[in-house]
């Protein structure tokens, strides 16, 4: 599967038994990133199994402790277990003078390079590239800068089908053609791409969407997605501490999810006044109907 999502921390605010703060583990084509280290993440790394070793970057969505305290005790531990590879962090303006200044009054000294890359943008910006995937940083709207991060699979290009290269005598450059879309002209016929090239399969993506409140740029920004992960801190009757505080009700990820078109949504972020996530599944439900509230070690595959 080319992604694999590992749900750490599903709650909001302060941790409780049973319910961390925010973290995922993401795998998309074998490249393994963190997405937000709530306290207490190096624990539930290695409750559910995760090699944190092998994380290559995290990206942090905000400067709120839920989101980013536990990145001081999980990269010391990486430290201590002999990392030398390099780790890259993206997040807002601010992070990395943290994380050093902690670091340095309490005279750690990494075994491996800490790489920062600050983000600083207004609409939805291209900060990670290579030869599989692309990762977009999205402006979300909360109290303080925050981000959300749009994960996607690059397009394969098109495979021939190896049963047609015989029937239709292909060439080379023929086959060549065909694997770059173009229409094969003959004497006395035409190959169409299609007839040759076996169907392109649909690219997985994942868009992750925390701490905000609902975006009218937001459906655009992630349209298609294959899997969403939205907040959804408060249902409809706390509607008021929702817009107080910069967060969304379960109705309003549903929505975005619906207006996105987005194949399954995610809810998370759930607020400790809730002892069941029942009410803001059933509040969604109406709305978009491939919905699951996340629970920690929950595990999804596309």
């Amino acid at each position: 599967m080319p992604i694999k999502l590992t749900i750490l921390g599903s709650g909001s605010a302060v941790p409780v038994l049973g319910r961390g703060v925010t973290s995922q583990f993401l795998n998309i084509n074998e490249r393994r990133f963190l997405i937000d280290c709530g306290e207490g993440t190096q624990l539930q790394l290695r409750k559910f199994k995760v090699k944190f070793q092998r994380i290559q970057a995290i990206f942090i969505s905000h400067l709120h402790g839920d989101h980013f305290f536990g990145i001081f005790g999980l990269v010391s531990s990486m430290s201590l277990l002999g990392r030398t590879k390099k780790l890259q962090i993206y997040g807002p303006e601010g992070l990395e003078e943290i994380v050093r200044h902690q670091f340095k009054l309490a005279q750690v000294y990494l075994s491996f390079e800490l790489e920062f890359i600050t983000l600083a943008c207004k609409d939805k910006t291209l900060i990670f590239e290579d030869a599989s995937i692309q990762i977009f940083a999205l402006p979300l709207k909360h109290r303080i800068e925050c981000y959300g991060f749009f994960f996607i699979e690059k397009q394969d290009e098109l495979k021939i089908d190896k049963d047609k290269i015989q029937e239709y005598h292909l060439s080379l450059v023929e086959i060549l053609q065909a694997k770059r879309g173009e229409t094969i002209h003959r004497e006395n016929e035409t190959i169409l791409t299609e007839q040759v090239t076996l169907p392109l399969v649909e690219p997985c993506s994942y868009a992750y969407c925390t701490d905000t409140r609902p975006m009218a740029k937001l459906p655009a920004w992630i349209k298609g997605a294959r899997l969403l992960y939205h907040e959804a801190t408060f249902t409809q009757k706390h509607t008021d501490r929702a817009k107080a505080t910069g967060h969304s009700t379960a109705a309003d990820a549903a929505k975005i999810a619906n207006e996105a078109s987005v194949e399954k949504l995610l809810l998370g972020h759930f607020s400790t006044r809730y002892k069941s996530t029942d009410e803001l599944k059933n509040e969604a439900l109406p709305i978009f109907e491939n919905v699951t509230c996340v629970e920690d070690g929950d595990v999804f595959l596309v």
